[in-house]
């Protein structure tokens, strides 16, 4: 905890394949959380039940792994007590990427997306998301990035991008394309 602030330190994960298991587990505790509401494992014709611990790693194991190895440019967490309670990534290098869900209009060297944007459902409605989403934004302003969401249209998740300064410029596929416009509408997280 940093003190001076009274917040969390935002960690950058220099080897994410190594937390692959401790991360499985935080997005399980999410999953949960949301009644099996995100992740949406769209790709996923039966979905494992909230109490299916083995059954979500069946199903989810390969894609995060694919994602922290190959498609996360940068990780980053908030942990309490040593455990995860909340993570983003940034994909900034998407040339070459197996990214299907990112439309070509937005695959740019201008273009950051931030993704795998999570706070733990016990810790929501205490500023650590938007300590993480704002975060992430200035990251990838610094990098001279203009930040990105994909997200799906009935997700709780949307409704909070938007009031957190992020506005709907595309339909793609099933998804809904968000660019980051600036100023905080307020709203908890």
């Amino acid at each position: 905890m940093d003190e001076r602030r009274g917040t969390r330190k935002v960690e950058r994960v220099e080897k994410p394949l190594e937390l692959k298991d401790e991360l499985l587990k935080f997005v399980f505790r999410v999953y949960q959380g949301t009644g099996g509401a995100y992740p949406a494992l769209e790709w996923v014709e039966k979905k494992p039940s909230t109490d299916d611990f083995q059954g979500f790693r069946q199903v989810y194991e390969p894609f995060l792994e694919f994602r922290l190895g190959k498609e996360f440019d940068e990780l980053y967490i908030l942990r309490e007590d040593g455990r995860i309670i909340g993570t983003v990534a940034l994909v900034y290098s998407i040339e070459g990427k197996d990214v299907w869900w990112v439309p070509e209009e937005i695959k740019s060297e201008k273009a950051g997306l931030i993704e795998f944007f999570m706070v733990e459902p016990a810790y929501r409605g205490k500023g650590y998301g938007s300590r993480l989403l704002e975060f992430a934004v200035a990251r990838l302003k610094e990098l001279g990035r203009e930040a990105y969401v994909i997200t799906f249209p009935n997700l709780e998740a949307y409704s909070y991008y938007v009031r957190k300064g992020f506005t709907r410029v595309m339909d793609y596929k099933e998804f809904v394309v968000l660019k980051y416009r600036g100023g905080d509408r307020g709203g908890d997280d």
